[in-house]
């Protein structure tokens, strides 16, 4: 382990700390392959799964094991049309497992996540009996205002960039709190607990993953 990873593994054990008084649970992996093997081991087979859009449990490996899995894929982007959409959505609320990350995660333990239509942060709430957040350590932040910046400032704007949003973020390179119809900052959520112990389960990995 190097220097950088130690490091890294000491904040992530203050932030599962955190997470367990708050009815989360936190596990730490240095690199995404061997997480990526914990996650896909503590799924049983059959399964239903979905996700919201995150570009971090693509980058882990993740996406590619659960489509190589005997799993029951529920994907929202394979919709044909708006009402097989809008199906998609409403199986995926009732999934076994939803995965995602987080935009940021605080030291003492919150989870800040900024959407645009709300249907990953909707599945964060309620809804999927599991919800796995496979979180970089670059998302670590010091409280909720930091994590706010690093969402608005640093996270949205790549994030309008691969997305070919017309925003003003996309072109500036910062946030400036628009209101446009491309806005991808419509809610806010700020997850303190979990009501249900054990629901949410975040799988910190030594690495930069997603924005």
């Amino acid at each position: 382990m190097t220097h950088k990873q130690a490091a890294f593994q000491a904040a992530a054990e203050t932030i599962i700390k955190n997470l367990s008084q708050r009815g989360m649970e936190g596990y730490f992996f240095e690199d995404s392959a061997s997480c990526t093997d914990a996650i896909l081991a503590s799924i049983p087979e059959g399964s239903s799964v979905s996700w919201g859009g995150s570009e971090s449990i693509k980058e882990s490996g993740l996406m590619e094991g659960i489509r190589n899995g005997n799993y029951q894929i529920i994907d929202r982007m394979s919709a044909s049309s708006p009402e097989e959409s809008r199906s998609l959505y409403a199986q995926a609320v009732l999934s076994d497992y939803y995965l995602m990350s987080s935009n940021a995660v605080t030291l003492q333990g919150e989870l800040v996540n900024i959407d645009g239509t709300g249907n990953r942060v909707a599945c964060l709430i309620h809804g999927p009996k599991n919800v796995i957040l496979v979180v970089g350590m670059n998302k670590i932040v010091t409280d909720i205002a930091a994590g706010l910046e690093r969402v608005r400032n640093f996270a949205a704007p790549p994030n309008a960039k691969r997305l070919n949003r017309q925003t003003p973020c996309n072109f500036a390179g910062h946030c400036n709190d628009c209101l446009s119809p491309d806005c991808m900052c419509s809610q806010i959520v700020i997850t303190r607990r979990s009501g249900i112990k054990g629901r949410i389960k975040l799988y910190f990995v030594a690495e930069e993953l997603g924005y």
